[in-house]
């Protein structure tokens, strides 16, 4: 059996035995409700147990484990405070650490993808990861772009997107060999992972992400398009005083090396920056999102921390770009046409807007002035020239969501998806995670009525 195949049963067996743990606990936990102890604990204990267990465990793994981690890492604000402090930590591992591919593996990886004299390109080459994502690692190196001579090494270092270049700092990411084969295969595992994620959260529902990341696979595994993608970002954000995207100096479908990027982590910034390095990097990281699908006609579509860096000059600096949705009409009007009319009050408005775009189903009748009950609190940003988003501000809308006493539970129920708005929505959801990790305080109304079509009071 070879090394590749392997880990991909190593990680099969890691995840297949999560359900099995989860029933144990499960039934541990009836057994002491029998015995008299309150079904809160029962509740708690389960669910951290629960939760050391699986992050542990995802903690492990490349491919679509990690990365179901680390999108589900940046909802961590939302959950209870005592269930999300034990495993903190580990969530944000997943967005800065992995397994590392070993040395030899990473030296054929750079031969098929930029020629057998690959070490020609580079003034140095660092064989210790620096970082390393989902689907492939990063190393730093001293990048001097084509070889001077040799026919057919030019040709094939220009076929992979070289740019001739003075000697510079480089981030070179390197693919996991097999890593399509092992996020297929860890995604169908996550998928029987339903019961144990609403154990963590109730009300969780895991399909649509599942889906959603699936659906995205082939992207991200194109190192080629990725660079397509980072090249249209930094032409759109070229001189920009706040948001900074490296340049790409050669691409090939399993290796990119871009200028590399000196700055703080987001993650450490959450953990222990000033509250004005949080500020600051909540107004850049909701100024990236809203802006790019006006100046780029892209979404930056992966919002977890480890993506992100901020610069000394302030700057955000962006360091992926595999995923992303491509929006040549920029963000659709009607959202944000609909969030002006719901802060204005406007009911029939807002239900007329809702049913027009397919969040109501025609034919279901619905309480309009419910509707607004439904949404204002989460539009509370919107309504103060600053907010501050915070962890006590997100549980207490994810609670509010997501008990089935409640009565925006239940009108959630009532409303519908559409299917051309998930990918919006759940970045959306994904970078409020964030400003709430961060607990940053900025004027996020401002930056909506900059760039946010149909936001802005007409006249």
């Amino acid at each position: 059996m070879t090394d590749i195949p392997r880990r991909a049963v190593s990680r099969t067996a890691k995840l297949a035995a999560l359900p099995l743990g989860f029933a144990g606990r499960t039934v541990l936990g009836m057994g002491k409700r029998v015995t008299g102890l309150a079904s809160e604990v029962i509740s708690a204990e389960i669910q951290q147990r629960t939760a050391e267990q699986l992050f542990s465990v995802l903690g492990q793994l490349k491919g679509g484990a990690m990365k179901f981690g680390q999108a589900l890492s940046v909802f961590e604000a939302a959950l209870p405070e005592e269930m999300a402090a034990p495993y903190r930590q580990a969530l944000t591992k997943l967005q800065e650490a992995a397994p590392p591919l070993p040395v030899a593996s990473v030296h054929k990886v750079l031969a098929e993808q930029l020629g057998p004299d690959w070490r020609s390109h580079f003034v140095e080459f660092d064989d210790a990861p620096a970082a390393a994502a989902s689907i492939g690692q990063v190393h730093r190196a001293i990048w001097q772009g084509p070889p001077p001579t040799g026919r057919g090494t030019r040709r094939r270092g220009r076929s992979a997107g070289t740019v001739a270049t003075a000697p510079r700092p480089v981030a070179v990411k390197v693919q996991y060999p097999g890593a399509g084969d092992a996020l297929l295969a860890d995604l169908r595992q996550l998928s029987r992972l339903g019961a144990m994620f609403r154990a963590l959260q109730p009300g969780l529902d895991i399909k649509p992400l599942l889906a959603e990341l699936r659906d995205r696979i082939a992207e991200e595994l194109d190192y080629g398009l990725e660079a397509e993608s980072q090249r249209a970002f930094a032409a759109a954000y070229a001189g920009d005083p706040d948001i900074f995207v490296p340049e790409v100096l050669a691409a090939a479908p399993r290796v990119l090396v871009t200028e590399w990027v000196e700055g703080t982590p987001m993650s450490e910034i959450i953990f222990n920056g000033t509250q004005e390095q949080r500020d600051r990097a909540g107004t850049v990281l909701a100024t990236l999102h809203l802006s790019a699908p006006m100046r780029a006609h892209l979404l930056h579509a992966d919002p977890h921390p480890g993506n992100f860096r901020l610069l000394p000059d302030g700057r955000l600096g962006v360091i992926d770009f595999g995923a992303v949705a491509r929006l040549p009409e920029g963000t659709p009007e009607p959202i944000g046409r609909l969030v002006r009319l719901a802060l204005s009050g406007d009911a029939d408005g807002v239900v007329d807007g809702l049913r027009a775009e397919g969040f109501i189903r025609t034919a279901d009748p619905i309480d309009a002035p419910a509707i607004l009950d439904y949404l204002l609190p989460m539009l509370e940003p919107l309504t103060v020239p600053e907010f501050r988003f915070s962890r006590a501000w997100l549980r207490g809308e994810a609670a509010r969501l997501a008990n089935p006493r409640s009565p925006a539970y239940q009108l959630g129920r009532q409303l519908n998806l559409p299917p051309s708005y998930l990918l919006i929505h759940r970045v959306t959801l994904g970078s409020i995670g964030v400003l709430c990790q961060l607990e940053a305080k900025a004027p996020y109304r401002a930056i909506l009525e900059r760039w946010l079509p149909g936001f802005a009071p007409v006249g």
